[in-house]
């Protein structure tokens, strides 16, 4: 898998710099469609930890929803760095840098409820001592 992850970044950079000195504006399209490739072959290896992490939830209790809240803070964090790369390749740091800026803040609201359970549990714990 990993194998045709680099292959596919490789072969999407050689015919970036191809298209570059001869059709320079399709090179975006080219990158687009190149990292679409590579986000489509990281969710294909994802599926099978994504089962584990629902077993792991049935066997244990855990809230189903405060899983899903954590897959979600992950999920903004990987959209925000790969729009913030695409913004940055395409010449505008301080437009990346606020975004990602953005993202932290975000991901922190989000994670507020995760702060919320963990304080519970560490409640009940105490109690139950």
């Amino acid at each position: 898998m990993i194998a045709k992850i680099c292959c596919v970044a490789v072969i999407t950079a050689v015919c970036a710099t191809i298209l570059k000195a001869n059709k320079p504006e399709f090179v975006p399209m080219c990158l687009t469609a190149g990292g679409v490739m590579l986000v489509l072959f990281g969710f294909d290896y994802l599926s099978v930890s994504v089962e584990f992490i629902r077993q792991f939830t049935e066997q244990t209790g855990i809230d189903s929803s405060v899983v899903r809240l954590i897959f979600k803070v992950v999920g903004v964090g990987y959209l925000i760095e790969i729009t913030a790369g695409a913004v940055r390749d395409l010449g505008f740091d301080s437009l990346s840098d606020k975004l990602v800026m953005c993202g932290k803040l975000i991901i922190f609201v989000m994670a507020v409820p995760i702060l919320q359970a963990m304080f519970e549990v560490i409640l009940s714990l105490i109690n139950s001592v």
